[in-house]
């Protein structure tokens, strides 16, 4: 299936994750709804949502940028209607935007546990709803949510239990709507890494993480294979991105390294 005259929207689609699955998706013609906050240069992060637009133009897609802060609703509101003024349908809704803070209970403050209930919990929830009475009125609707497999195991849990809390209530939202809609049409499934992805954050974290990340890209192309297949028949599924690509033929994953030398990192939330 093409995407070519589709219409997806992202959230958190100004650079890393979100912007790669967004030229991936460009390449067929699509038409992408960039939904993120950074509309001016930021001190430390690269690009901003219009340069992001540029990119997406660039590999063949039709962009629309708009300025979106996942926390308030009237802001989500405006990128559906805005989505439907201009391209008159949803056919895909991209869940990437995200908060990290890797802390312990006593040591999470709790304005950062709010930004990460807001953003990853509150704002996945909002998003989802504004965009699925439209979504279920196309032809292979897809939410695909950026979010872990759910996995009780004690060592995640016991290490960082605020930001594990807000990732799983994104996946408990693919398991919920892929139970909800599933007679709608309505495919809900979450994708995650099975190694550190070099975006702004693992930059952060030093060179040795950095070396040790895949590109954004291989999550670009994992996406790609999701959101093409039939809704009716992918559906509540929580994949890995090295999981897929292998099942689809893929072999060579140094393609995706950003050092082939160096030994891949297992993301947080998978076990080796």
């Amino acid at each position: 299936m093409s995407y070519k005259d589709k219409t997806v929207i992202i959230s958190g689609a100004s650079r890393g994750i979100g912007l790669s699955i967004a030229k991936a998706l460009a390449k067929d013609g699509a038409n992408i709804v960039l939904a993120a906050k950074t509309s001016e240069p930021h001190p430390i992060l690269p690009g901003t949502l219009y340069t992001a637009a540029e990119e997406v133009e660039s590999a063949g897609g039709n962009a629309l940028p708009i300025v979106c802060d996942v926390r308030d609703e009237s802001q989500i509101d405006n990128v559906v209607k805005e989505a439907i003024n201009k391209f008159k349908k949803i056919d895909a809704l991209v869940l990437n935007a995200s908060a990290l803070s890797l802390q312990g209970t006593l040591e999470t403050p709790i304005k950062k546990f709010d930004l990460m209930s807001n953003i990853n919990q509150r704002g996945t929830f909002l998003m989802g709803r504004a965009c699925i009475p439209h979504l279920i009125q196309s032809d292979n609707p897809h939410i695909l949510t950026i979010s872990p497999p759910l996995d009780f195991a004690d060592h995640w849990w016991g290490k960082y239990l605020p930001w594990t809390m807000m990732k799983y209530s994104m996946s408990l939202c693919v398991l919920a709507w892929s139970q909800e809609f599933s007679k709608s049409g309505l495919a809900a499934n979450a994708l995650w890494p099975k190694t550190a992805i070099s975006t702004a954050a693992t930059k952060m974290l030093g060179d040795a993480v950095f070396k040790q990340s895949r590109k954004p890209e291989i999550m670009a192309d994992a996406a790609y294979w999701v959101l093409t297949q039939d809704a009716n028949s992918c559906n509540g599924n929580y994949f890995l991105d090295e999981s897929v690509l292998k099942d689809i033929g893929i072999k060579d994953f140094d393609v995706y390294a950003n050092d082939p030398s160096t030994p891949p990192l297992t993301d947080f939330l998978v076990d080796p």
